[in-house]
């Protein structure tokens, strides 16, 4: 029995006894959870399908003729030495760029399959660990629900999802951060530990150098698993987790410091004014205080969000204990786990908010994008909530009826989020397909004036949700310009608006 641990440490049994444990797994429970996974997957497919439609913007007008005239290494390069320093962002920028508008029509699709992918084995090997099993499809479920709630539930989809440039920095980098964890979830033996250990820090030094916020909020989460290990692990396993926490904690570290103190980094504080002494200055942290809890409002009133309460409430009622094998986590303990997780969540969005406050100023609020580097942690801290109240309401609930109500009413929820997400993917992706169509059109007259020995054209700003073009902003926002020139070969280009 594990140190600190209660008499009983297998709820299951007793409640099984008493006729409150979880739904058996029927064959019409196993149609159920299949046929409601269906529903989320389905939207992601919808969702990746969509990326058909992106083209390039903003910065990724520059990254373009860069990538080509000089390859990957080049971007990684200039990333390094002049515009950031991330050159682990500098790298998956390159990969999708080297492949000019298939790279961006595919970035959805390949992305979400990826982000899926590693929440569904993440979900997997947590259960596994801590000595659970539920019917087939029942991970899958959850995860599904937890992606495409972390990817369309946002205020401005295209930006955290659709827009590559941003997705690569805020969105795929803390699903990144958290498949870290999975080398050392499925270590099995001390050889097994070892190389957990090694990818650990590996895995942290690249999150480092991909972004600031994503490797902020890995830090923190890390030192709360260090703090929390002797209420939530069992002590044979405590001390293992305790050094890959620390060890993945020193890759992020070192990664970030190689980050910081590169020249791109410090030019990127120097055109932004973003020094360590404004941060901290008292004006700027009350400030920060004040946009982040403008941010708080808009996420706790999006009522999508209650679909990862409802996935979890499923997960509690249907997961079962195995017969085999201990857990590694002790007995769970919601009174402490969530307030813990509440307050890390907390801590991570307003360090987050304190860091990109020099860069973005009053504007985070409608800067969504950056939001995503915790609110991973918003859908993983409501799943295990909804996981806790279905587990209580197996052990309150005696007649099996009221927990197939339950289930009932929770299945309704997912079903109802998945429309909620559904509605406004479908606006967004007319005006996608609006964009591309009129991208398209102008792709080929500028190509078309360059083969023909032009050397100056004019381009009209062609933006969908907010995103930045050339000679937006009332004709202001004239950097990208040049970048649009030098991909087509052109000399300059001009304000298309104002062309006679």
């Amino acid at each position: 029995m594990a140190v600190g641990a209660p008499r009983v440490t297998d709820p299951d049994d007793e409640e099984r006894r008493e006729g409150r444990g979880p739904l058996p797994a029927r064959p019409a429970v196993r149609a159920g959870v299949a046929a409601l996974a269906a529903l989320p997957l389905a939207l992601l497919a919808a969702a990746g399908t969509l990326g058909w439609y992106v083209r390039p913007s903003a910065d990724e007008w520059c990254f373009l003729p860069l990538v080509r005239d000089h390859g990957v290494a080049g971007i990684v390069e200039r990333f390094y030495a002049t515009d950031n320093g991330r050159l682990a962002n500098g790298l998956l920028v390159g990969l999708y760029a080297k492949f000019p508008i298939a790279g961006h029509q595919a970035y959805a699709a390949v992305s979400a399959v990826a982000m899926l992918g590693l929440l569904w084995a993440l979900t997997a090997l947590l259960l596994r660990r801590a000595g659970l099993r539920a019917p087939r499809g029942t991970a899958l479920l959850t995860a599904a629900m937890a992606t495409a709630l972390f990817l369309l539930a946002t205020p401005n989809t295209y930006k955290t999802f659709y827009w590559p440039a941003a997705s690569v920095s805020h969105t795929l980098a803390p699903v990144l951060a958290a498949g870290a964890a999975l080398p050392l979830l499925a270590a099995r033996s001390r050889r097994g530990r070892i190389a957990a250990l090694a990818a650990a820090l590996v895995a942290g030094a690249f999150l480092g150098t991909l972004s600031e916020e994503a490797s902020v909020v890995a830090l923190v989460v890390l030192g709360a698993v260090v703090v929390l290990a002797p209420w939530v692990l069992a002590e044979r396993v405590r001390r293992t987790v305790r050094v890959w926490a620390l060890t993945t904690a020193a890759g992020v570290a070192a990664g970030t410091l190689l980050l910081v103190t590169s020249p791109g980094s410090r030019n990127r504080r120097e055109r932004h004014d973003a020094e360590t002494a404004s941060m901290l200055a008292p004006d700027s942290l009350v400030t920060c205080l004040k946009l982040f809890a403008r941010v708080l409002e808009t996420v706790l009133t999006t009522w999508q969000y209650a679909g990862a309460v409802a996935a979890g409430v499923l997960l509690g009622l249907l997961v079962r204990r195995r017969a085999a094998g201990p857990a590694v986590f002790l007995p769970y303990r919601p009174s402490l786990l969530l307030p813990a997780g509440a307050l890390v969540f907390l801590v991570c969005g307003y360090l987050c908010t304190v860091i990109t406050y020099p860069v973005f100023g009053a504007r985070i609020p409608t800067t969504e994008r950056t939001w995503n580097d915790y609110l991973l942690l918003y859908v993983a801290l409501l799943v295990a909530a909804g996981t806790f109240l279905g587990r209580a309401v197996r052990r309150a609930v005696r007649p099996a009826t009221a927990r197939y109500a339950v289930a009932a009413a929770a299945a309704a929820v997912c079903v109802g989020t998945v429309a909620g997400l559904a509605v406004p993917l479908y606006d967004l992706g007319g005006d996608m397909r609006a964009r591309a169509e009129r991208w398209d059109r102008q792709d080929r007259f500028l190509r078309e004036r360059s083969a023909s020995g032009a050397r100056t054209a004019p381009y009209t700003p062609n933006s969908v949700s907010r995103m930045l073009e050339p000679f937006s902003r009332g004709g202001t926002y004239q950097w990208p310009a040049e970048c649009v020139a030098d991909y087509y070969h052109l000399e300059r280009v001009t304000d298309g608006r104002r062309t006679p």
